[in-house]
């Protein structure tokens, strides 16, 4: 490889240490939305628990920052991954592609979703809780929206882990092992998207959207 084409060792391990800290944060958050297959008081109950944590400034600073180098390291590694291997000139490997399509979502969805929380909380005044994320999904034509938009994020985090997880397997495993356990982690991804967007939809139990939440769509 050229090494003007070569990517730099720095953004690469801020993008690493940026990525633990938000991975840590994501999967606690969505430990919070399975929790609300128990129940809206119970999905409310585990916020204002990790609250105590996310929400102190320097915290919330912090993950903020970790959005922003993920955002803005991610997507440059994103594209080159998707380009052409010296190998494999006319495609990439399967799971490099499916790597580099989950890590661009993600860049997405963080940038939209972290926006629309912030909107929310100082321009909206809303407790950006269960009915914040539930709203988009009770109103027609939003609802057509906001599935694919929140069952995307949920699949293409588990997808991108478990493609960078397949290559960082000790060394000697089995190429067919290291596909199977992207599969399954790929797999599991979709089946926590399903179960996540139906418990916000009311598929479990009924969602009675407070007014204020759903005002934002009218």
């Amino acid at each position: 490889m050229d090494k003007r084409n070569r990517p730099s060792k720095l953004p690469r391990g801020l993008h690493r240490i940026s990525a633990i800290a938000l991975g840590l944060y994501a999967l606690v958050h969505l430990a919070n939305h399975l929790v609300a297959l128990r129940g809206i008081d119970s999905h409310i109950a585990f916020m204002r628990a990790v609250r105590q944590v996310t929400r102190v400034p320097a915290v919330e600073a912090l993950l903020l920052a970790a959005v922003a180098v993920q955002v803005v390291s991610g997507v440059p590694m994103a594209l080159r991954r998707k380009q052409p291997h010296p190998a494999q000139p006319r495609r990439r490997p399967l799971f490099d592609r499916l790597q580099a399509m989950s890590g661009l979502y993600l860049a997405f969805f963080l940038l939209v979703h972290v926006v629309s929380v912030l909107a929310g909380r100082s321009v909206l005044g809303l407790d950006t809780n269960f009915y914040f994320a539930a709203a988009g999904l009770q109103v027609k034509p939003y609802f057509l929206f906001f599935v694919p938009y929140y069952g995307l994020a949920v699949a293409a985090l588990f997808t991108h882990l478990a493609c960078v997880l397949r290559r960082r397997l000790p060394a000697g495993t089995p190429p067919a092992t290291r596909d199977r356990a992207a599969w399954a982690g790929i797999a599991t991804g979709a089946v926590l998207a399903v179960l996540i967007v139906a418990a916000f939809s009311g598929v479990f139990f009924d969602v009675g959207v407070p007014p204020a939440y759903l005002a934002t769509f009218t």
